[in-house]
């Protein structure tokens, strides 16, 4: 299933500054793990991000979808947080086109699993070039 997967951090951050539709208008759907909802939308109540993704859910462009591959998410989850090593193993399990995270050493442990990758900044330069953003300030 091809398609994109975020990470708590790529939705919050895109949230604060305002940017969330950016990654509607790039995909027609996003899925991030239950991890990720529980701790953008359930934990992060008050927090920017929550109520935007809880509105792209229901609106159906933000899928909500648990890996099932329990060995890989053990394994990722000693060097990662639960949301994180879910995201990179939903990708994994889904041959996702691209999986979007912003710390350093979940985008190297999904280099070693060849997964494409990109985060707020490259979201962002993408806006800028297709020109649905005028500036990156």
């Amino acid at each position: 299933m091809p398609g994109a997967i975020s990470d708590s951090s790529t939705l919050i951050h895109l949230a604060k500054i305002g940017r969330l539709n950016l990654l509607k208008e790039f995909h027609e759907t996003i899925i991030i793990a239950p991890a990720v909802w529980k701790e953008v939308v359930e934990e992060g109540h008050d927090w920017p991000g929550s109520m935007e993704v809880e509105e792209g859910q229901r609106r159906g462009w933000i899928k909500v979808i648990a890996p099932s591959n329990t060995p890989l998410i053990h394994l990722l989850g000693d060097e990662l947080h639960q949301g994180e090593a879910d995201t990179i193993a939903l990708a994994v399990e889904l041959n996702t086109d691209v999986v979007f995270l912003d710390e350093s050493e979940a985008r190297r442990i999904a280099g070693v699993y060849n997964l494409k990758k990109s985060g707020v900044i490259g979201i962002l330069i993408r806006a800028k070039m297709e020109r649905k953003i005028s500036s990156l300030k």
